[in-house]
Parts: structure tokens; C-alpha cells; sequence
């Protein structure tokens, strides 16, 4: 969900302040390719950025969206999958028209990379129908979708490579954030928890100095290139340097997944934070026994910027 409201936003901006209407997925039953909290933007003229299903609702969403548009009246769709595709489950959707404020907000929110969450109220009496920005702790109710909207994943990527352009698309398509550094001399005192680190100077020196730098912030991934045997070697003189290892040195960095080209050297990487970012169990799912989409242990459905 992180590209989609980057996506959500890059619209905002680019097309200014024209008519634009929110379709919210609000409830899911069964089967299911996205979950409840994923939003599609729909402009007057039909184009539309975001994403509801795997495509095969998106067009009849779009012609009541305009409607929408046309009559400023918010609108409910229900779809059964099981007798249209076969997928053994249904889907309940929320459009209204989306306030200038309330886009503009959201874009200020994902720039400055602030956690926020937001209620989407669709049938309960005495309550205005639509989605809004609420305080941290309000109380989940049966026709009301709270949702917690974190930063998207920042990917520092720290030195230069074959495998570095495939690192900076496979993240962009992700709607992650991807920075290229030199060497450790670049990154700043504070980076946040949704933030992960891959060192790839290929020199013994440098790569030893960003370790030694990215250690101390507390990130959830740091990913280090090379052999075990160099990763034991650098993990070494850092802790003789006085500064503690954690289990968050992904090293060698990336999943076994096959193939030593660049790009799926990347796509091995990139694979292995998204586990960790969004809590993947890197089990084939044909062999899941569980539903795919696990329960969100926090009170509000999580969704990423």
C-alpha cells in the first residue's frame, strides 16, 4: 500500500485542485487481493491512481466515482466475488468526494514522513459519512475503518554498484524512498524506524565506517554485501571499536532465491526487507496453511505512506 498513496499524492500534486473522489475498500470477506484500507483517487475525466482488487473492479468503480463527482452524494458498492471471478469472497466499497483539505494534509503528512491516522465512517447515524484525519486512540466501530498511516520504507543504499540501479527501481516501485550515499561521512544523526541501510562500498575501510555509523541508530535492517567470512571479519574490529551488534546486520543481505546477476541480487534484497518491514514469514505460500493476509495485531489496519 505505500506506492499507492505516494501515487495518491503525486496526483494532488500535479493536477492541483481539480474534482477528485476517494473510493475506500472498507470491509473484505473470503478470499481477497487487497485488504480493507486500500484506496484508489479517481479525477472527473476517469483517471484514476491506486488500486482496489487485481483489476477486476477498478472500472465499475471508477464510472460510480464520477457519478460521485457529478452529484456530491457519497456511494456504497458491494461486490461478490464468489459468483463474478470465482474468488470466494466479497468486497464492500466506500467513494466520497475528496476535499482539497484533506489531500493537501495527506501530502504534507507523507513528506514529513508523520504518522497519522484516519477514520473512514460509512453508515452510522449521526455521523457525517466520509474520511477524516483523527486522533491516535479513537474507538473502532462496526461502519467506521480506522487505519494507521505510517512512513514508507526509506532505503539508504551506501556506496555504488552493478546492483544499485535495480535496488533504486525495484524500491521506487515499491513506493519506497531511496537515497544513494558515497560513504558513511553522508548520513545524517536521525533517521526513523522505517528506515533500512544497505552498505555496498566494496571497500574494507568504508564499509567498516558505516557499520560503526548505522549500528548506533537503531535501524531494523542493515543489510551488508560480501561473503561470511568478510561480514565476521567487519562485525569484529567494530565490536573491538566499542559498539554493540545487534540482529539487525543482515549479512550476507538478501534471500536464496536463485540467480546471481545484479538485479536479482536486488530483487533477493529487496524481498528480505519487505519481510522484515511488514513482518513476512518468507514461506512459500503454497505451503501457508494460514490465510495470506494475517490479522493486524494493533487495534487499526496498518497501511504505509
Amino acid at each position: 500500500m505505500m506506492r499507492e498513496i505516494r501515487d495518491i499524492v503525486r496526483q494532488f500534486a500535479q493536477r492541483g485542485y481539480e474534482p477528485y473522489a476517494l473510493a475506500t475498500l472498507v470491509r473484505s470477506q473470503g478470499s481477497s487481493y487487497r485488504r480493507p484500507g486500500a484506496r484508489m483517487l479517481v479525477a472527473a475525466d476517469g483517471h484514476a491512481v491506486g488500486s482496489l482488487s487485481g483489476g477486476c473492479l477498478e472500472e465499475e468503480v471508477v464510472a460510480r466515482a464520477q457519478e460521485v463527482l457529478r452529484t456530491g452524494a457519497p456511494a456504497w458498492m458491494k461486490f461478490d466475488t464468489r459468483r463474478r471471478f470465482g474468488c470466494h469472497g466479497s468486497l464492500e466499497i466506500f467513494i466520497e468526494h475528496a476535499s482539497p483539505c484533506f489531500l493537501r494534509r495527506l501530502a504534507e503528512c507523507y513528506w514529513a514522513r508523520q504518522s497519522v491516522v484516519l477514520a473512514t465512517d460509512f453508515g452510522r447515524e449521526g455521523q457525517e459519512p466520509g474520511t477524516r484525519f483523527v486522533d491516535d486512540g479513537e474507538t473502532e466501530m462496526p461502519d467506521r475503518l480506522l487505519q494507521r498511516v505510517v512512513p514508507p520504507v526509506q532505503l539508504l543504499l551506501i556506496g555504488d554498484g552493478p546492483d544499485s540501479g535495480a535496488l533504486r527501481s525495484l524500491g521506487e516501485t515499491l513506493g519506497w524512498s531511496v537515497a544513494q550515499l558515497d560513504s558513511a561521512t553522508e548520513l545524517r544523526s536521525a533517521y526513523d524506524e522505517r528506515t533500512a541501510a544497505i552498505v555496498k562500498t566494496h571497500n574494507y575501510g568504508r564499509d567498516c565506517a558505516a557499520l560503526r555509523a548505522l549500528l548506533p541508530l537503531g535501524l531494523p535492517y542493515i543489510g551488508l554485501l560480501g561473503p561470511r567470512r568478510r561480514r565476521d571479519q567487519l562485525l569484529g574490529d567494530v565490536l573491538d571499536s566499542g559498539i554493540e551488534v545487534n540482529g539487525n546486520v543482515f549479512g550476507p543481505a538478501g534471500l536464496d532465491l536463485g540467480g546471481d546477476s545484479p538485479e536479482a541480487i536486488a530483487l533477493s534484497i529487496v524481498a528480505e526487507i519487505q519481510a522484515v518491514f511488514a513482518g513476512g514469514s518468507c514461506q512459500s505460500l503454497r505451503e501457508r496453511r494460514a490465510p495470506i493476509h494475517a490479522v493486524a495485531a494493533s487495534p487499526y489496519a496498518a497501511l504505509a505512506f
